[in-house]
Order: C-alpha cells, then structure tokens, then sequence
C-alpha cells in the first residue's frame, strides 16, 4: 500500500520502518525534519506537509503528541482531511481526546474517507519490536482493510468498537499504569530505604504475583538508574489529564490516577517532563504520595 506517516518520533520512526520492511511505500512528514532523517536514508519519501503527506495515499497514518496537534494536523487548512483522497483510511495512533477524534471521524466520514482510531502501548520497546498492543475504535469493515498494516507494527490488534472505542480503551489501559507504575517506583523506594539490593529485589519479586510489564521494563530502568524516555512523563501526564477529564464527564472517581497526575506534574514543575515514566522514583525519593 502506498503509505503516508506523520509523526516519525520516539515511536512513530520504528512504526514506520516496520511498514517499509514489508514492502508499503511510505512518505513521512514531521515538524522536525533532522527526526525523520534516518527513514529518509532506508527509502522513505519526504513531503513538505500533513497535507502533502495525505495526498494519493491509500492510508494515513498519525502518531502526534497533544490532541492540540491531532486537531492540527487532522482538521488545520491544508490538513489530512482537506488532502486525503476519497476512500482512504486515516488513522490516528497519537493518544488523545476521545471527543476531539469522534468529531474529526465524523468529519472524515462526511469527505468519503474510513476513519480509525488506533492508540497504542508498549512503549518504545514495542515500536521497535513491533510487539504494540492496538486498540481500535472504527468500522469493522474499516478495521479488516487495515489490519494487515496494524499487523505490521502490533501483536495485539483489537477492534474495540466504534469511533473513540480505541481511546476509551486507551485511557483505561493508562489509568491502569498509573497505579502499576506508582507501585513500581513505590516498592523500589521502600527497598532502597530498607538497604536491599534492587536488583536482587526485582528479581525475586517480578517473577511472582507482583509480576508487571512496568516492573520487569520500567523497574529495571530504575535499577540502572535509566530516565531515558521510551515515554515521556509529559505526554503520559497528558494522557492522564484527558482520562481525568472523561471519568469526570461520567461521574467515574479515579482517586489513584489523581495520586500519580500529581506526583507527575510535581515533576513537570522541577523540569522533568522529558525524562521517561520511570523516573516517577525521583518523586518517591523526595516524598511521598502520604505527605506531599
């Protein structure tokens, strides 16, 4: 298929590469050229905008970072919708507002083009691997055309429902890190303070029912003292903002995700949004969720 992907970052650079590896023909937009760079060198096209990405392609895929830039690149003149040719799939994998991609689906429907919403998890190990989780909110038959493409990026691809189905199950899927997360980091100071070997520790610990995808990657970041980001605390802190939101809008209580918003805009505030999520045990080093 001919591909056009925007957003070639942390994430969407392996995600696109994947795709290239299978034989798509993929052009590759992003604000910042330098980060494109390397796809450029492997056989990728440039184009000069997220229109110019979107045009004669079959699909359009987006990884972005703030729903500000989904609603941008989506819906700004000279964008995605303005460009893509009818009966293309445009597919959005940023994590964002469930409202906001229902309104641009809507929109895209209305120009005669497949919408789908397609976040995804596994961090930058699981771009890199092409081991994602996908959750897809669109058309079943919508689903079935792209799911060859999901699976070149994915193991675990999942038709969730209607548009907006794949970031509800998206903000479900964060607000349930959160809580591994903080007790990760949350155990890991508690050994530290206990004099315990940490890697001995999660050894030990991540092999039973503690077991995590957060202990066994992020844990052992913390061990080796890694903050490099595979996700960023700033774009994790964005997502849980929008969870906080729509549990709000239902009258839905997530007291342990409003515990780990803070303790991460805490760290937003000391200039840290760029490390990675794991560096959520600096905030248990200063403090504590109890007497901050």
């Amino acid at each position: 298929m001919k591909i056009g992907f925007i957003g070639t970052g942390v994430m969407g650079e392996s995600m696109a590469r994947h795709l290239m590896e299978k034989g798509h023909q993929v052009t590759v937009f992003n604000r910042t050229k330098e980060k494109a760079e390397k796809l450029l060198a492997e056989g990728a096209s440039w184009a000069e905008s997220a229109g110019e990405c979107a045009k004669g392609q079959d699909a359009v895929i987006t990884i972005v970072g703030f729903p500000k830039d989904v609603e941008e690149v989506y819906l700004g003149q000279g964008g995605v919708l303005d460009c893509a040719d009818r009966g293309a799939l445009v597919v959005d994998m940023t994590t964002t507002s469930p409202k906001l991609w229902q309104s641009i689906a809507a929109k895209a429907r209305e120009k005669g083009l497949r919408p789908l919403d397609a976040p995804v998890s596994g961090g930058d190990s699981g771009a890199r691997n092409a081991t994602l989780s996908i959750m897809v909110g669109g058309a079943e038959e919508d689903f079935r055309l792209c799911l060859p493409l999901f699976e070149c990026m994915g193991t675990n691809v999942v038709l969730t429902g209607q548009s907006g189905c794949g970031q509800y199950t998206k903000m479900a899927n964060q607000i349930a890190i959160a809580g591994t997360l903080a007790g990760v980091a949350e155990a890991m100071s508690y050994g530290e303070k206990c004099g315990l070997d940490l890697e001995n520790m999660l050894g030990c610990i991540s092999g039973g029912a503690a077991g995590s995808w957060q202990m066994s990657n992020n844990g052992q970041k913390m061990v080796l003292g890694d903050e490099a980001p595979g996700f960023y605390i700033k774009h994790f802190v964005k997502d849980m903002k929008i969870a906080m939101e729509e549990g709000e809008s239902i009258g839905c209580k997530l007291p342990v995700l409003a515990q780990v918003l803070k303790a991460n805009l805490d760290l937003m505030a000391e200039g840290k949004g760029e490390l990675g999520t794991q560096a959520l045990l600096e905030w248990y080093r200063e403090g504590s969720l109890n007497n901050r």
